[in-house]
């Protein structure tokens, strides 16, 4: 059969065994045995299939160099037995439980050549047949159901472009109601399932007759806009460049998004906000404006309620307290301290080595020993381990202080369930999104205080919102700006080279009496920039990079695991993707495999998650390592700093490398070292926040790898991220209506 090879065909046969199937309808191997000719074998993306079962393949023959001649299906669809013979035999093969060989030749004695069409038209009939009872037939028809079911899914969306994955991922979500739902609505898969984008809806949609202007499509062209500015932190987006947006993309006429838009809105799934001026309305998904409106009340609410602590803004409560920190404390520090304690919310912000972490330690001890009682939390469970670490106290993250319950999918604390702590402290509040934000100011009493400690200068959150920027410009709220550097971190170049950045001054490698903790590594060519990288994770020395650059970073006896590369971008050779799978092959090139597309994880592998998973209470960046991988229960284990996790490999789409990590998704995180690539390649993102955020995660270096044009580019270029949000608007508005 050798010349079949390459040869395009259709076979239909009878499914006489299953040598292997994924489970994830990825792969499957079997054996079909066709009308006078000899058994072939069959692979391909075959889902759900099963022995006994008749089916119509098409696709090429192929000559694998280990197992020979075999026929690559590209199409397939299974076709109903039309003899007695087959219905009988697809019936008893055990495909549907309650139907074994004894009752498949009874059911077919009974109803001969309408059998299926009894099972599927006439269920009540399966009463005539003898031996099958009400609750034998009950439990044959629900099993017939789930079968059809799942069949006609699969056949409906593999016949529209989904993977045989995918579309198993759809049908668990929808169940027997899968088509239904997708034909009345395809845009309903970008909605509800991870993992389908507005493209594949739209494509689905033409293909089942939707027009180009519906009202259905354009409604969900804008979902997916909305939807897209909300990933990139924007909390509305003003009606005119979304309407521009919508007409690129959909193709339509402005009027058909306008009246789309008006729909939505006399809906409620959208609020549309006048804006001051001239400025177009902003259009909110609703949550998000809800989020906005119920921060601006709480902290209003905040600041004008009387305070639960004894005279905290009376004069002797500091100076009484103060003897017994044992701690010395500048002026500035000391006008943080006594506002810590008279103000109902305070924003306390500045840069490294500027003291936060000895105010908070200092605030801490007067309200120990004072008895009063606090709550410390961040946003990431490493920055609430930082927090724990620096100031020996307890600190936990916001969803964990919050009591977040996964099998309920909500806060226990909230307006009925308050914290009980009469101050409430946050660190690193730049990385606290609107919705967070939302949830914690829900859940502490009116008359608690609110401190929230943060650098303003890092990157904005990675979820939606500009929290922080906007609690500080719109001029509510009282803030500290701590700006000087205190002499522990005016030894460090890492923390010389933060404020340079932050004034557009030129690096600095050494700094006099301090340590040497800052390297630049200049590489003007993108490929000789990565074997530097391999070489400082191999622990190699660096030739060509003067007397401080050729000390290998393991000088400072650190492991491989301690350091973190740190990408601008995703993209290019030296972007998070290109330099995971570099990274991987070096650092753990041996580990068990779990083949995935083009990228396979292995055993050991440090990895990230990339979305929030409240069911299993792990958060957008936080970083694990692959501790256990079980191909028979088809899971991954993955160890986080204080739980392991299980994955099945259906969710391992939330998880990526982390080798290489972006600088956004660093944020609240401290490394003992990281390692910066930049190059001109990354122009799009070199400004000074971002490297200011980078060169801000390292505590003992910074190894800065690339061209020095590009860091002159990074260091020259202040734009700020800009964010659609209005909480800055409505915090000033409630405040003048007092």
């Amino acid at each position: 059969m050798a010349e079949k090879r390459d040869e395009r065909s259709t076979l239909q046969g009878k499914v006489s065994r299953i040598t292997f199937q994924d489970p994830q309808g990825r792969f499957t191997v079997a054996r079909l045995e066709m009308d006078g000719s000899a058994s072939v074998t069959v692979v391909g993306e075959l889902f759900p299939l099963s022995e006994g079962e008749e089916v119509k393949v098409s696709g090429l023959w192929r000559v694998h160099p280990r197992y020979g001649l075999q026929f690559q299906a590209e199409r397939w669809e299974k076709v109903e037995p039309a003899t007695l013979e087959g219905i009988e035999g697809y019936l008893g093969s055990g495909l549907i439980k309650g139907i074994g060989p004894t009752y498949a030749r009874r059911l077919v004695a009974a109803f001969g050549l309408s059998t299926l069409r009894v099972l599927s038209e006439e269920p009540h009939r399966l009463l005539e047949v003898p031996g099958i009872g009400r609750i034998r037939a009950q439990r044959i028809l629900h099993t017939w159901e789930q079968h059809k079911g799942m069949r006609e899914a699969m056949l409906f969306l593999r016949g529209h472009g989904v993977s045989s994955n995918l579309a198993l991922k759809i049908y668990h979500a929808f169940g027997p109601e899968t088509v239904r739902r997708v034909k009345e609505n395809p845009y309903c898969l970008a909605r509800e399932i991870h993992g389908v984008g507005f493209i594949l809806a739209d494509r689905i949609a033409g293909s089942i007759g939707i027009a180009g202007d519906s009202a259905l499509r354009v409604q969900g062209g804008l979902r997916h806009i909305l939807a897209r500015f909300a990933d990139d932190g924007h909390c509305f987006v003003p009606a005119d460049l979304l309407t521009r947006q919508a007409c690129s993309l959909l193709g339509v006429e402005d009027h058909g998004v306008q009246s789309a838009i008006s729909s939505l809105a006399g809906e409620g799934e959208v609020i549309l906000e006048e804006a001051e001026g001239k400025d177009a309305p902003r259009v909110y998904p609703r949550g998000l404006y809800e989020a906005e409106s119920r921060v601006a009340s709480a902290l209003h609410r905040l600041l004008t309620a009387r305070s639960s602590l004894t005279d905290p803004s009376d004069a002797k409560f500091l100076q009484a307290a103060e003897p017994q920190l044992d701690m010395w404390l500048e002026a500035e520090q000391r006008n943080a301290l006594g506002q810590a304690l008279a103000k109902k919310v305070l924003v306390i912000t500045g840069g490294p080595g500027t003291g936060k972490t000895t105010l908070l330690t200092a605030l801490l001890k007067l309200l120990r020993r004072a008895k009063v009682s606090f709550a410390l939390a961040a946003p990431t469970g490493r920055a609430a381990k930082r927090m724990e670490e620096t100031t020996g106290e307890e600190g936990k993250t916001i969803h964990r202080l919050l009591e977040y319950n996964p099998r309920e999918r909500r806060f226990q604390r909230g307006e009925h369930h308050p914290l009980s702590a009469h101050v409430v402290i946050v660190d690193e509040t730049s990385m606290v999104d609107l919705p967070l934000m939302d949830h914690l100011l829900r859940a502490i009493e009116p008359h608690s205080h609110l401190l929230l400690i943060g650098d303003v200068d890092q990157l904005p959150s990675v979820g939606p919102g500009s929290v922080l920027r906007d609690l500080i410009d719109s001029g509510a709220l009282p803030v500290v700006v701590l700006r000087r550097i205190f002499r522990q971190g005016a030894e460090s170049a890492i923390v010389a080279n933060a404020h340079r950045i932050l004034q557009g001054q030129p690096l600095t490698f050494e700094v006099k009496g301090g340590k040497r903790d800052f390297m630049f590594i200049p590489r003007e060519n993108e490929a000789e920039a990565l074997e530097t990288i391999k070489a400082l994770l191999g622990g190699a020395k660096d030739k060509g990079a003067g007397d401080f650059a050729r000390q290998p970073v393991n000088a400072l006896t650190l492991r491989p695991d301690e350091i973190q590369v740190l990408c601008p971008m995703h993209r290019g050779l030296l972007g998070t993707s290109h330099l995971n799978r570099e990274l991987q092959n070096l650092l753990n090139p041996d580990g068990i495999s779990l083949e995935r597309e083009a990228l396979p994880f292995r055993l050991g592998d440090k990895v990230i998650q990339l979305r929030n998973n409240y069911d299993k209470g792990v958060f957008n960046g936080d970083l694990g390592r692959i501790a256990r991988i079980d191909q028979d229960r088809e899971e991954v284990v993955i160890e986080f700093y204080d739980r392991a996790v299980s994955y099945a490999f259906d969710d391992l789409d939330e998880i990526a490398l982390a080798y290489a990590i972006s600088i956004h998704k660093s944020q609240g995180s401290e490394y003992p070292a990281v390692i910066i690539p930049l190059h001109t390649s990354h122009y799009p993102m070199l400004h000074r926040s971002v490297l200011y955020t980078a060169v801000t995660r390292a505590k003992a270096l910074v190894a800065l790898v690339g061209s020095r044009k590009a860091v002159a580019m990074a260091i020259r270029n202040v734009r700020v991220e800009h964010r659609f949000t209005g909480l800055k608007d409505k915090l000033r508005a409630m405040m003048a209506r007092g």
